[in-house]
């Protein structure tokens, strides 16, 4: 009995592995194979076609010495810690409220989750009207009788940025809720008795106890809002093309414009190399930490 068991978990263990193979080769070679030739690439002196020359850093070094390319580091740097923190905090402040029993509970987590559903090119297009100083939210309150009022961020340099921030905070913010609320309804209910009886004030158990039990839900964030960040390229493009100027110009949008636009493969290959290294220094980190966090909780 125990042998044929054995036999029929091993049967379906094997049918499991080759309904993953089709997947697995998939993925070597719509991903490892164009991440090997992408860096073959940038080591050489491609412009609109493929060379098998071999050019060593060269491209890194125009990579670098490119203004264009430094700018759109600059924005994303920028960009990337507003975004983040504003998510973090805003998703925080979500999952708490819902956290609390509200009526009408599912409907809210709705909401607040559903611009997560829509593409980035859809809520691009939404803010560049809402944004629009003729069209939206500057329109409409002047026709209130507060002829005074402006709010013209989108076509400023200056400000242009943090007009991206907010449409894909507001289309962001709800995933980190969604995380951030699994987390706390994990908390154990008894934990928040003793805090009452000990009096402890809410905001002190939240900051000393909640947000360091609920580290895995916000690695998980962090690490898919940064991803987000370094992939930013639909907001832009739908909301400002990039302008006005280079004022909203990201190293994504760098990448598209020389790959197709200025037929350069070499510099966008090295550059897509950068961004790659960018994340996996960052991400491989958290991962590692998680993994030591989990076997110490094993242990």
């Amino acid at each position: 009995m125990v042998a044929a068991a054995r036999t029929q978990r091993g049967r379906a263990s094997t049918a499991a592995y080759l309904a993953l193979l089709p997947m697995a080769l998939t993925v070597v070679g719509a991903y490892v194979c164009t991440l090997l030739w992408t860096a073959r690439v940038s080591v050489s002196s491609a412009r609109i076609f493929p060379t098998g020359d071999f050019v060593g850093l060269g491209q890194y070094e125009r990579l670098f010495r490119n203004a264009r390319w430094l700018l759109s580091l600059e924005n994303l740097a920028i960009y990337g810690a507003v975004f983040i923190i504003a998510c973090l905090v805003l998703g925080f402040l979500l999952a708490v409220f819902i956290d609390q029993k509200v009526v009408g509970e599912g409907a809210l987590r709705t909401v607040f989750l559903y611009p997560y559903a829509m593409s980035f090119v859809a809520t691009g297009l939404v803010w560049q009207w809402i944004l629009n100083p003729e069209l939206g939210i500057q329109r409409v309150v002047r026709q209130l009788g507060f002829t005074d009022f402006t709010f013209d961020w989108i076509v400023h340099q200056d400000k242009a940025l943090y007009t991206i921030v907010l449409a894909t905070v507001w289309q962001a913010s709800g995933l980190v809720m969604a995380l951030l609320l699994s987390g706390l309804r994990g908390i154990d209910e008894e934990l928040w008795k003793a805090a009452r009886i000990d009096g402890i004030p809410v905001w002190r158990v939240y900051t000393s106890i909640v947000l360091p039990m609920l580290w895995p839900s916000l690695s998980t964030a962090f690490v898919l809002l940064f991803v987000m960040v370094v992939k930013l390229f639909d907001a832009v493009v739908a909301m400002t093309q990039g302008g006005p100027g280079t004022a909203t110009e990201v190293p994504a949008k760098f990448i598209m414009d020389y790959l197709f636009g200025r037929a350069n493969i070499g510099l966008a290959s090295a550059a897509s190399i950068v961004l790659l290294a960018t994340v996996l220094a960052i991400v491989a980190p958290l991962y590692y930490a998680r993994l030591k966090a989990q076997a110490r909780g094993a242990a």
